[in-house]
C-alpha cells in the first residue's frame, strides 16, 4: 500500500449524490460494485449529468453476512432520481481519512488504528445487521473507466467521526 495523503482528520462539507444501493453477501460484493458503477455511469450518461468522483459507500458492514453498499457520485446538485438511482447526500462534519493506492484492506486497518491511536470516536452503532456508519466511504479519484487496474486507483477512504 502506498500512502499518498493522511491519515488525518478534516471537516468535509455536505455533497450531493446520485446512487444505487443495495444489499450483498461480503463475499463476492466488489463485482457487484463494478456492475453497479456501469450501471450508475450508463444512467447518468443518458441524462448528460457531469459528476465527480465515484464513491463505494458502506453503510453497514458484516463481513460474515450481508453488507448494505451503495455506489454513488457525487454532483455539484442535486437530481431527480428514479426507482433505481436515488438522490442522497453525504452529510458535512469531521472524517478520518487516508488516500491510498492499492491494498483496501491494510488501508482500512491502517485507518482504524490510526482512530484507535488517536482515541476519536466513530459516527458508528452496532446492529443486529452489522456496523452502521453516519457514513463511511472510498472515493475513487482515478476515474474507473480510464483505469481498469484497481491496484492502479487512487483512492480516498473516509469515514465520519461522532
Amino acid at each position: 500500500m502506498e500512502i499518498l495523503d493522511g491519515p488525518r482528520a478534516a471537516a468535509k462539507p455536505e455533497r450531493h449524490t446520485a446512487g444505487i444501493r443495495v444489499v450483498t453477501p461480503f463475499r463476492g460484493m466488489f463485482a457487484v460494485r463494478d456492475k453497479l458503477m456501469d450501471e450508475l455511469y450508463t444512467w447518468l450518461d443518458a441524462r448528460d449529468l457531469t459528476y465527480g468522483p465515484t464513491l463505494f459507500r458502506l453503510h453497514v458492514v458484516n463481513m460474515e453476512a450481508d453488507m448494505d453498499v451503495e455506489v454513488a457520485v457525487i454532483l455539484d446538485d442535486p437530481v431527480k432520481g428514479d426507482d433505481r438511482v436515488t438522490a442522497g447526500i453525504l452529510p458535512a462534519g469531521e472524517y478520518a481519512f487516508l488516500k491510498y493506492v492499492n491494498h483496501g484492506r491494510q488501508a482500512n486497518k491502517t485507518l482504524l488504528e490510526w482512530v484507535r491511536a488517536q482515541n476519536l470516536a466513530l459516527d458508528v452503532r452496532e446492529d443486529p445487521s452489522g456496523d452502521r456508519f453516519g457514513c463511511r466511504y472510498e472515493a475513487y479519484l482515478t476515474d474507473p473507466r480510464t483505469e481498469r487496474m484497481k491496484t492502479r486507483w487512487q483512492i480516498e477512504l473516509a469515514i465520519r467521526l461522532a
